[in-house]
């Protein structure tokens, strides 16, 4: 078949100083390079993105198309990010091409745009238009009588936004090569391009070329955001990720979504485990397998866990959209689960003992796959002991000594807010509510690093989320879909028994 030589990039490592606790991040950091004009590679190009369910434009002069916007998870009504690849095809010799894949994000806030963006840095389009003058922010101010005028650019960047529902703001958007998706596109092209070529002209693999370390193929037609660095090495059949999380914010559930997304969509099953009390299981996977509708998520959302006036974080809006975007995962094809696994009704060590019952179980009877558990970062320690409790056991310790693959992840995250529970004041009443999260800037892109070795908590590394950003309770957005602003108001349900406060 075509001999295929692959180039180092020498890509600036986004975690400098991170990765020698791995040997592969699951994000290939060569490129291939197709031993064929970019003529004869362009027609497999343009077929796998259509087989991909990615209607596209493209520039019939050159090399170039563009993707339509695609909404992550599927077209969930609360994802709120969006997507589209600009393929460029780039000619090495005049036998020889390779593809850059460029992926572009764009998201209904600003936390992605591009500080400054908001400025205007040329000459305004509607200068001399009905005399209309700039305002201090450098945009144009409308007089009583004026008729609105736009220039051609913004035209176009007009035209060029996604539709829809959740139409977002232009104004929010990233964009990074994706090698992932460059890889995909090659293994499903380059056999393509051997079947074609004669068996007398057939050359031999370059002798020294590198080799990439072999990763299932992710089905193109289901969006799963940015690949998370570092994911791929911790994915195995009957292993348990760990994820000890701040509770309260927008990021960690995204996280987790997108881990689920990117790993059933490899083939691999998933089963997300929540820390939500085992009474609503049932609520959960009856959600799980419903079609969404207002009267679906009624059911999930009257459940007292969610009313409680008690808010810790767990009950976020974040993480009643993170079920939505699983459920959304399943009704296109993917293999995702979750389960619940809290017992409020015990403390101490008998609570953390029933939760690593719950989840021993569940992965006990899945060992085929893949497990991620998020909770309190109190819960996946793997060592002994506590400041205030030198033989307390925590689920991590527990889980290790009883499963072959447990890796237990501490959260990291850049400053921000967080919706947090606290005592104040001197009757040290438990107040709830958003607080400032202190953190480290690594970037933006979610990441897994581990460790050389445990550290003192019994952490094996970290799962970063970038910036967090606090997550109100569902129930303030009312019990029908969250993001749906119905204002719909319940009573409070007090429920018996301890109140619920923060673990960490």
């Amino acid at each position: 078949m075509r001999s295929v030589v692959l180039v180092s990039m020498g890509l600036v490592v986004l975690l400098a100083g991170c990765a020698s606790g791995q040997k592969w991040s699951g994000i290939p950091d060569e490129e291939a390079i197709y031993d064929a004009p970019l003529e004869e590679i362009w027609p497999s190009v343009r077929q796998f993105f259509t087989d991909s369910k990615l209607p596209f434009r493209e520039d019939n002069d050159s090399f170039v198309l563009q993707t339509e916007w695609r909404e992550e998870f599927g077209g969930s009504k609360v994802a709120g990010f969006w997507h589209r690849y600009l393929v460029l095809g780039k000619r090495e010799t005049p036998s020889r091409g390779k593809l850059w894949v460029i992926r572009v994000t764009r998201s209904a806030n600003r936390t992605l745009s591009t500080v400054g963006d908001e400025l205007s840095w040329g000459v305004d389009p509607t200068l001399g238009d009905n005399g209309g003058g700039l305002g201090s922010n450098g945009t144009r101010v409308s007089e009583p009588g004026d008729v609105p005028s736009i220039g051609y650019e913004d035209l176009s960047d007009f035209a060029d936004r996604p539709r829809g529902d959740n139409a977002i703001l232009v104004g929010s958007a990233q964009g990074s090569r994706d090698l992932v998706m460059e890889w995909k596109v090659f293994h499903a092209v380059a056999p393509k391009l051997a079947r074609k070529e004669p068996a007398e002209q057939k050359k031999p693999a370059v002798a020294k070329a590198v080799e990439v370390p072999a990763a299932p193929t992710a089905a193109a037609s289901v969006e799963c955001g940015v690949p998370i660095i570092g994911l791929v090495p911790q994915v195995n059949p009957g292993g348990v990720l760990l994820l000890g999380e701040l509770h309260g914010t927008q990021e960690v559930p995204r996280f987790v979504a997108q881990g689920a997304c990117q790993t059933a969509s490899t083939g691999t099953p998933v089963t997300v485990g929540l820390e939500l009390p085992v009474e609503n299981q049932q609520r959960v996977a009856t959600f799980l397998r419903s079609a969404g509708t207002e009267d679906d998520w009624l059911k999930l959302m009257e459940a007292p866990f969610w009313r409680n006036p008690y808010q810790d974080g767990r009950a976020s809006e974040a993480m009643a959209n993170l079920l939505e975007q699983l459920r959304k995962l399943r009704s296109q094809g993917l293999d995702v689960d979750a389960f619940a696994f809290d017992h409020p009704e015990f403390k101490g060590q008998q609570h953390e003992d029933a939760m690593t019952a719950t989840v021993l179980s569940y992965a006990q009877q899945g060992p085929g796959r893949f497990f991620l558990v998020v909770s309190g970062n109190i819960h996946p320690r793997t060592i002994q002991g506590l400041p205030w409790d030198s033989g307390y056991r925590p689920m991590g310790l527990q889980l290790s000594q009883k499963l072959e693959h447990v890796v237990a992840l501490d959260v990291a995250y850049n400053s921000g807010s967080a919706w947090i529970c606290a005592v104040e004041g001197s009757q040290e009443k438990l107040d709830c509510g958003v607080r400032p999260a202190r953190g480290k800037d690594n970037g933006d892109r979610f990441f897994v690093h581990l460790f050389n070795q445990p550290n003192e908590a019994g952490y094996h590394g970290v799962f970063y989320v970038g910036p967090v950003t606090a997550s109100l309770p569902a129930v303030r957005r009312g019990l029908g879909r969250p993001g749906a602003r119905d204002n719909s108001f319940q009573p409070p349900v007090e429920e018996q028994g301890a109140t619920l406060v923060s673990r960490r």
